[in-house]
């Protein structure tokens, strides 16, 4: 009598297909998970009414959304609530029809050969104590900013809340924001800074005609052309200008949104602006870094990977900061919990403390590089009153989820070689290592080092 046959079906009798088809479903489960979990940042409490139509359409040869940075991070430390939509509209209007609460800090008037006057560090000390409201504090304009006059004249009548961003020297794309809500565009105004050559790219994919009298717009952005002749040599120096001083440039805006041209906006700004500045009751809303907390940190990367050419100019840079009083991040310093921010996507309230903040690191900014990360918790932390600025540094994933980040046009040749932001580019430079700071007899960050690794020191 011969064996019985197995019922078991013959696909099922090999074992290695059995365990490919468990590995399978495991990884389509885990893959399915993660593109789930990743969105669980932003939470919204009903739909916010989207505009379903282009805003424009471009030129296939333009290609506005090639290169695209994809991120996915299975993490959310600190989650966002977007409130409704028209609940938000109507709470930002009440705002900005309270805007006489909102005063200005007073201003120093004069001319320069700088466009920011070129303070001596002590000089610009001087001016850290934001507490006495009548004393005028530099920011900028010391030299004309080079516009039309109808062009200002626009940027005046931009009354409630702003979005601003910047091409200098053709580097990025002009992207339309996504998301937006059937009337974000009757109380938010949209500016786009690009210089002469941003501006002849623009032409030669016939999306500004060449000559016009009228406003230039594309899509939602009105472009504001600037001659940077008698500006800064320094494409990104002069991209500084209506990034931090949105508020010198819009003077009648109660909120600004600062989004770098390498991202597009995928979320409706009143509803950043409502999560992240009204609802934190804070002056500024920026995302940290994804790596780095101490400014140290971003500084040694600055000059490793030749973000900044003069690696020279860096350490004096540095070595001023912490002969000044910069230290390492330290818990003693929460709320803030980072000394490092990723300033692509800024958020503020146009109130004295920003303001203030705001002036004070472009001063930084002129008299050393545009790298704004390096300079800014020296200015938060030394400011005066301690901690008047109030700072809401949100999840980096918040950042990816608001945002699309995009590569730049062109792979930068070099950059301004000396501790002015007006120098040119340098034939040669000087490799960074990882005792840029630690080595030498002039070295004065040698405990905040010790500090930042952890060492104690006398």
């Amino acid at each position: 009598m011969g064996k019985a046959t197995s019922r078991v079906p013959l696909l099922f009798r090999s074992k290695l297909l059995c365990f490919s088809l468990l590995y399978l479903s495991s990884s389509l489960f885990l893959a399915l998970y993660s593109s789930l979990s990743s969105t669980k940042c932003l939470f919204r409490s009903s739909p916010f009414d989207p505009i379903q139509t282009p805003l424009f359409s471009y030129p296939s040869a333009y290609g506005e959304h090639k290169y695209a940075i994809p991120t996915l991070r299975t993490s959310c430390t600190s989650p966002v609530y977007f409130s409704d939509y028209w609940m938000v509209l109507k709470e930002i209007q009440e705002f900005c029809r309270n805007s006489t609460a909102f005063r200005h800090p007073k201003y120093m008037q004069g001319n320069a050969q700088s466009f920011g006057g070129n303070f001596s560090t002590q000089k610009r000390i001087s001016y850290f104590d934001c507490s006495d409201v009548s004393l005028e504090i530099p920011c900028g304009f010391f030299k004309e900013f080079p516009i039309r006059n109808s062009d200002r004249n626009a940027m005046e009548k931009c009354n409630g809340v702003v979005v601003v961003s910047a091409i200098f020297g053709d580097h990025d794309k002009i992207r339309q924001p996504k998301g937006l809500g059937s009337k974000t565009l009757d109380h938010v105004c949209f500016f786009m800074f690009v210089d002469n050559s941003t501006l002849r790219g623009l032409h030669s994919h016939n999306l500004i005609p060449e000559k016009t009298r009228e406003g230039k717009k594309i899509g939602v952005w009105r472009i504001i052309s600037v001659s940077t002749e008698h500006l800064y040599a320094n494409a990104a120096m002069n991209g500084v200008i209506p990034k931090h001083l949105a508020h010198r440039l819009f003077p009648n805006a109660i909120f600004s949104v600062w989004i770098d041209a390498k991202l597009q906006l995928v979320v409706d700004p009143l509803l950043l602006i409502h999560a992240l500045v009204i609802s934190e009751n804070v002056d500024m809303a920026i995302s940290r870094h994804p790596y780095y907390i101490h400014t140290m940190e971003e500084a040694m990367a600055t000059a490793r990977w030749k973000k900044w050419w003069d690696v020279d100019s860096l350490k004096r840079q540095m070595e001023t900061y912490c002969e000044n009083g910069l230290l390492p991040w330290i818990p003693n310093k929460l709320p803030y919990p980072s000394d490092v921010p990723d300033s692509a996507l800024i958020v503020r309230k146009h109130s004295i403390a920003s303001n203030c903040f705001s002036c004070l690191l472009f001063n930084e900014l002129e008299a050393f590089n545009p790298r704004d990360q390096l300079a800014f918790a020296y200015v938060r932390d030394k400011m005066k009153p301690t901690k008047q600025l109030r700072v809401n540094m949100f999840d980096v994933q918040v950042f990816e989820q608001v945002a699309v980040e995009y590569r730049h046009n062109l792979k930068q040749q070099g950059g301004p070689s000396s501790s002015s932001a007006t120098a040119q580019v340098p034939k040669t430079t000087k490799r960074a290592t990882s005792d840029l700071f630690v080595n030498g007899s002039c070295s004065r960050c040698d405990g905040y080092l010790l500090t930042m690794w952890g060492e104690s020191h006398d």
